[in-house]
């Protein structure tokens, strides 16, 4: 499994390039995308914080993921994703101003399947001033390693956001 440091350092030099913050929500990585991110020294000039709304009704009442989207489609969904992205750049806003960038993962780290959906199937969103980006991808491996390639993806969904 590749190491995330350095996706990490990448983002977060270029989010102080561009004097940008980053805020995460976390379902399935619980963490792991926000710790990968603080490990780089300095991280704090970008890192607004994080949330973990491992619980899907976290994700309605601290992201604002649409209850009836929650409700007809499951949380391993990309506009479930994509609505925690941009839910989390709003729930970490400071001093009126929105974090500059969203970072979010969902989906089923396993080891079996849930809602329907095979163990490894994740949606990732990236939310910028500049729109949404999301990706889907069923990773292999057990649950740890599907989590840290979840990291990984994110971290490489949101250099491609922020370079844009």
């Amino acid at each position: 499994m590749t190491d995330p440091l350095p996706d990490a350092r990448a983002l977060l030099a270029l989010l102080a390039e561009r004097d940008w913050s980053i805020a995460t929500a976390e379902s399935l990585t619980g963490g792991l995308l926000a710790s990968a991110l603080v490990d780089v020294p300095g991280a704090s000039a970008s890192m607004r914080g994080g949330v973990i709304a491992y619980d899907t009704e976290l994700k309605r009442q601290l992201l604002g993921v649409d209850a009836e989207l929650l409700r007809t489609r499951g949380p391993v969904d990309a506009d479930v994703a994509r609505q925690m992205a941009g839910g989390v750049r709003r729930a970490l806003e400071l001093d009126g101003r929105p974090a500059d960038v969203g970072l979010a993962t969902t989906g089923v780290a396993g080891p079996g399947p849930a809602d329907g959906h095979p163990a490894g199937t994740v949606h990732v969103a990236v939310a910028t001033p500049h729109g949404v980006r999301t990706v889907r991808e069923v990773l292999e491996g057990d649950r740890a390693q599907i989590r840290r390639a979840c990291v990984a993806l994110a971290l490489r969904l949101a250099i491609d956001a922020v370079r844009e």
